[in-house]
């Protein structure tokens, strides 16, 4: 039996995976002799700015600044052998506010580092980064060779907590390693400060029965995949023993290049509704929307058993199954339809 910190943990993903691991009899994680070992969680602490909606007698929910080191330092304790860490400002909040972002995503990674090398078991780390640290002068496709070259503040900051969790990784005191997400859609409810945004409110507002105008034009392609789908694999990666991180513990994401235009197609499918799609261009992130990786190769990911969605329209119809309270609008039947 072991304890599990999710930070982050109160926000979308945080709760899927909450969900995940209650549902999950026992985990397989990768041990420190290099092996696999199945674990059982009895304990999950979920570090956030709120409190979750799920209760589970399992859940402890602690609210507080991830950048403070005392609030990081009572998270975490000899029992604790899993750290998911999500928590971070995102995309359009960290290039409008510099220092909030260096200090949640960099400070914060520097106490959370520092209070596991302190514990000193190696407890397993699952890092969500991000391909925002692609950006300048990337290929047409993004391999598992390409360089990250980040253009914005947000990309520059996971890229830097991906350095560090490598280099506490070579230093014997955490295992695991970083992921590197896609745009993850469709988020339910109100948006966050992410650029990407648009991605998600395409098909969550016309599914709720409201007209949207995206802030890009519909030719505009994002690297995506399904909280189904990112969930999984953040729970997989406990799996990946070190020699299946190596040579640098940090993984491009299988998922899907769509375009806007794919998704208002797949709505159409859907609903009949495209046609409440419109465009209003947003001056600050039409241009940054320029700046994103949106095609990616990852032989990497896929030979190490991680999955990707199979189309747009599978991505909208498990919004749809896994959200019914969010539907105000009818669904076609049949072909294309859900």
């Amino acid at each position: 039996m072991t304890k599990m910190l999710i930070t982050g943990g109160a926000g979308f993903v945080g709760q899927r995976l909450l969900d995940r691991v209650l549902g999950a009899a026992a985990l397989t994680v990768s041990d420190v002799q290099g092996g696999t070992a199945e674990v059982t969680v009895d304990e999950v602490v979920c570090l956030d700015v709120a409190e979750g909606a799920r209760r589970d007698p399992r859940v402890r929910y602690v609210v507080g600044d991830i950048s403070r080191r005392e609030v990081v330092d009572a998270c975490l304790d000899a029992d604790t052998g899993i750290v998911f860490h999500l928590a971070a400002v995102v995309s359009g909040s960290a290039e409008a506010d510099l220092e909030l972002g260096q200090r949640v995503n960099l400070d914060g990674m520097r106490h959370l580092l520092a209070r596991c090398a302190s514990l000193g078991h190696q407890p397993m780390f699952v890092f969500s980064s991000s391909i925002a640290v692609f950006g300048v002068g990337m290929p047409a496709r993004v391999t598992d060779e390409t360089q990250p070259m980040p253009l914005l503040s947000y990309g520059a900051q996971k890229l830097c907590g991906e350095i560090m969790v490598h280099d506490h990784i070579r230093r014997g005191v955490i295992r695991g390693g970083s992921l590197r997400l896609p745009a993850v859609i469709v988020r339910p409810g109100s948006p966050n400060g992410a650029a990407t945004g648009f991605s998600s409110a395409v098909w969550r507002e016309p599914l709720a029965g409201r007209a949207y105008a995206l802030p890009v034009p519909r030719e505009t392609r994002m690297w995506c995949a399904s909280p189904r789908v990112v969930t999984a694999a953040l729970l997989h990666a406990l799996s990946l023993t070190p020699s299946q991180w190596s040579p640098w513990p940090a993984l491009n994401l299988p998922g899907l290049s769509l375009s806007m235009q794919d998704c208002v197609e797949a709505l159409d499918r859907a609903t009949g509704l495209g046609h409440t799609v419109g465009e209003d261009l947003d001056p600050v992130i039409t241009p940054m929307s320029r700046t994103w990786a949106c095609d990616f190769d990852t032989p990497r990911a896929l030979a190490l058993g991680f999955e990707r969605d199979a189309n747009a329209d599978a991505m909208l119809r498990a919004y749809v199954e896994d959200h019914p309270e969010e539907i105000r609008v009818p669904l076609n039947e049949g072909p294309g339809g859900l």
